[in-house]
């Protein structure tokens, strides 16, 4: 996927500039990606980066008016109304659209990048205090891969980048195998590979002259957990009040939007409270070759009700023609995070970014109002793996 990569060091500037393009390459799965480094030898910061052309990340890096602050950020960024313009006011040159506003948050903002809301990371080089910063989103929805060596930190949105310059690590983490098999992912920040972990939510990691020297957090998950809890009658009132708030925010972009409809409860919400004006919004539904499912059902008859155009996109003999493609690409671009039987589902994104670049769905509307558990470990049947598995099993459990 999308995302930076590079390494924090202070070993030859030849040596690291080699390893960097590598691992920019290493993420280059797409004609249509641009990619992109920067390179502050007085920080030790070697980055790169692949966008989606015409994305909200691409053009990177984004510089203050004086040029010693430089933000790489990959990802999206959902701001207050008004934040560019409310900068502008305070004399920051920021265009009217785009990321440029970010770099000038920080500027502004201390506890940057706490008040950022979306799916992103990204790395923040500050020349006048000698500091880069590696940040997160608070639930680290887009992912950052690293390792630290003794020469080098090394950082990536996929784990192959990093493995494309430390091929010693190309081993599976047991435990890891033992919990991704059981629970489906790795737990406790561990990835799948031996001596390269996952950056934890809402971090914000801090270099001094090319080491690693705080291992900060903008925000911790119990800080919210720990909350009282509501009533019932006013928990739905300031829920509703937030979504319908906030939900107009994520169809501001400038690229076409088309949204991904399914029966459930979430993506019904945003149809319902985008009102979106007749044939503005495309729909689609990813089904099934030999019939109609509920989400098929159910999705065409919603987005007829709200006015809006309707497709299936169903797996057809095109997609079982080129199976082996599918099938090595799904577990390869994962990390290995998924299997072959998720090879229809980039058959059908695929598709599915013809209607519209920007897709728009919901996710897990039952588990947060409707409580439905979607995280359950499961003992592999017996038999299935050799008995020294076992406790690997029983210890993710």
């Amino acid at each position: 996927m999308p995302g930076i990569v590079g390494l924090i060091t202070r070993m030859p500037r030849e040596q690291a500039e080699q390893e960097l393009l590598q691992m920019v390459e290493a993420l280059r799965h797409e004609e249509f990606y641009a990619t992109g480094t920067y390179i502050d030898e007085s920080l030790g910061v070697y980055v790169g980066w692949v966008a989606r052309e015409n994305s909200f990340s691409d053009g990177m890096p984004l510089r203050n008016e004086r040029g010693d602050v430089v933000l790489v950020f990959s990802g999206e960024e959902f701001p207050e109304p008004g934040t560019s313009r409310r900068l502008i006011e305070r004399g920051h040159d920021v265009d009217p659209v785009g990321p440029s506003y970010l770099v000038h948050l920080y500027e502004e903002d201390p506890s940057f990048p706490a008040a950022l809301n979306g799916r992103f990371h990204g790395l923040l080089m500050d020349r006048n205090r000698g500091i880069t910063t590696l940040f997160n989103d608070r639930y680290r929805m887009h992912r950052v891969y690293f390792h630290e060596s003794q020469d080098a930190f090394y950082f990536a949105a996929e784990a192959k980048a990093i493995l494309a310059v430390r091929p010693e690590l190309r081993r599976i983490d047991p435990r890891a195998l033992g919990e991704f098999l059981t629970c489906g992912c790795t737990l406790e920040g561990r990835s799948l590979f031996w001596g390269i972990d996952v950056l934890p939510g809402g971090s914000s990691w801090v270099f001094r002259k090319g080491s690693l020297a705080q291992k900060a957090a903008y925000f911790e998950a119990r800080d919210w957990e720990n909350q009282d809890a509501l009533e019932p009658e006013h928990y739905y009132a300031e829920f509703r009040n937030i979504f319908s708030q906030n939900l107009v925010r994520h169809f501001g972009g400038q690229e076409r939007v088309a949204m991904s409809l399914t029966g459930g409860l979430d993506t019904r919400m945003i149809m319902a409270w985008q009102k979106a004006d007749p044939g503005s919004l495309p729909c689609y539904t990813f089904g099934g070759m030999l019939r109609d499912c509920q989400d098929v059902t159910i999705a065409r008859r919603v987005a007829q009700a709200c006015g809006q155009s309707h497709e299936v996109i169903r797996p057809g003999e095109d997609f079982f023609a080129q199976f082996p493609r599918y099938a090595e690409r799904a577990v390869y671009l994962t990390d290995g995070c998924t299997d072959v039987s998720h090879s229809s589902g980039l058959y059908v994104i695929e598709r599915a970014g013809k209607t519209a670049p920007v897709r728009m769905t919901g996710n897990y509307g039952g588990e947060v109002l409707r409580q439905v558990v979607a995280f359950k470990p499961v003992q592999p049947l017996p038999g299935l793996f050799s008995a020294e598995f076992a406790p690997l099993f029983q210890q993710a459990c």
